[in-house]
């Protein structure tokens, strides 16, 4: 298969498996949902899970939020890791959009990768996922595989980017973004993968390679 060929057989397998692949994170509103996004870098989905129910029973808004003690956001956030820097971060980030979006997410990568804690990947999520504007994040997990059935090179996660956009039709990029995740998950590990029992490895001729 050519790049092409292989990217379509991707798409094929993936919406067979993952047709209509829910958002991993639990919130409540947009807010909550950039929260948690946040939360996630660095730390996995269930444990932000865990988390974040404590977190937003004090306070599920920029409001509620920009008036809990860093020391107090810290404490809870703790087991996310790097709990020092993102309690600071949803703090800081919670008075501005109070101060300068009149207390809404907004729905633009400029603005929203002016606010603290928040790089061009939690942009796109917020994009894709709580707007609906095509975008296509990539995290490590994305980029590995993406490596290992040579849709990409590797050299970057902002080469992935740009060659997955390429590759898919825009219609298809945030599906794509969640349903790439699930298939890593559920079939494609970056250790002990068995190439000969995956869906699409076995078939497209993949890189045996997991140092992404």
């Amino acid at each position: 298969m050519n790049k092409k060929e292989r990217a379509e057989f991707v798409g094929k397998t993936l919406d067979a498996l993952f047709p209509d692949p829910p958002i991993p994170l639990q919130f409540t509103n947009t807010f909550t949902f950039l929260i948690a996004v946040l939360l996630s870098a660095q730390c996995t989905d269930k444990k932000v899970n865990s988390v974040t129910p404590n977190l937003f029973a004090l306070a599920d808004t920029p409001q509620k939020m920009s008036q809990i003690p860093t020391e107090k956001i810290e404490d809870i956030i703790r087991p996310c890791g790097l709990a020092p820097a993102k309690s600071k971060h949803i703090s800081a980030l919670s008075k501005i959009l109070l101060e300068k979006f009149h207390g809404k997410v907004p729905s633009t990568f400029e603005e929203l990768e002016s606010l603290p804690g928040v790089g061009h990947k939690t942009a796109s999520v917020i994009m894709s996922q709580a707007y609906g504007i095509p975008a296509f994040p990539v995290d490590t997990h994305i980029h590995r595989l993406a490596m290992r059935w040579k849709l990409s090179d590797g050299t970057s996660v902002e080469k992935t980017e740009k060659d997955l956009k390429k590759l898919f039709p825009q219609a298809e990029w945030n599906r794509r973004h969640l349903q790439i995740i699930y298939f890593g998950r559920e079939f494609c590990p970056a250790r002990g993968h068995d190439i000969a029992q995956c869906p699409i490895c076995s078939q497209i001729g993949a890189s045996s390679a997991t140092r992404h």
